[in-house]
């Protein structure tokens, strides 16, 4: 079993807790008690997870064809620039190096994105929309714990992610050839087991007994409404 390096330090307690619905998103309010990780853990991986969707977003503009794709994708993995650019700077706000915060997490997420990535590009882009989205979600509904500075990244994530053009090309390929529909609803399918071991490996505790079980589950079930919630608009069965 991996052990996440912000799993080593227990000593700062924190309370997680899910906002409100109508502060942040569309999640129902449920309070954790002292699972949510120490801040700097927090703002790194939300940091360099950012990064990792702008690189993965970048990286599918050369080999795409279409003009109008290029430039969906290029806004689209701008957006995501833009937020790791201001959670960079929340970082520095604070007095750390944001190198030094981001660093722990470089090689757990880079194999996370080596495993969502698709054989296709459109299942590439399907994986930056649908799991930046559930994590987004999540580090959302974690951001409750740490007072103004939580307040401040649930504005940064919560800003416009310019994916809505993914999903139109999505739609796109699905109208011109029905086997897409099949592969990529499949392909969603697989995303989520991968992309709640990240938010799972987030929380401080390695294992959770019956009682924080039954508290982390509310936020675990908001994140999967929301994902089925995605797949239905792109006409995908989650």
């Amino acid at each position: 079993m991996v052990t996440w390096p912000w799993q080593r330090d227990r000593t700062a307690a924190r309370t997680l807790k899910v906002r409100s619905r109508g502060d942040f998103g569309d999640v129902s309010r449920v309070d954790f008690a002292e699972l949510a990780p120490a801040i700097d853990t927090f703002l790194g991986q939300a940091a360099y997870l950012q990064l990792g969707f702008f690189e993965t977003l970048s990286a599918l503009i050369a080999p795409t064809p279409e003009l109008s794709h290029k430039e969906s994708l290029s806004r689209a993995a701008g957006a995501a620039l833009l937020k790791h650019r201001e959670l960079v700077e929340v970082i520095r706000e604070r007095g750390d190096d944001p190198l030094d915060l981001m660093l722990p997490f470089r090689e757990p997420l880079d194999a996370f994105r080596r495993a969502t990535h698709g054989a296709r590009p459109l299942e590439t882009m399907l994986s930056v929309h649908i799991t930046a989205g559930m994590l987004d979600d999540f580090y959302v509904a974690l951001s409750a714990s740490y007072g103004a500075t939580g307040d401040r990244v649930a504005r940064i994530l919560g800003q416009d992610d310019d994916r809505q053009a993914l999903v139109a090309i999505i739609a796109q390929a699905i109208a011109s050839d029905e086997e897409w529909k099949s592969l990529l609803a499949l392909w969603g399918r697989r995303l989520v087991g991968d992309t709640l071991l990240i938010a799972r490996g987030a929380l401080r505790p390695q294992t959770l007994d019956a009682a924080e079980e039954r508290k982390v589950e509310p936020v675990f079930t908001d994140l999967l409404g929301a994902h089925s919630r995605r797949m239905a608009a792109m006409d995908l069965d989650a």
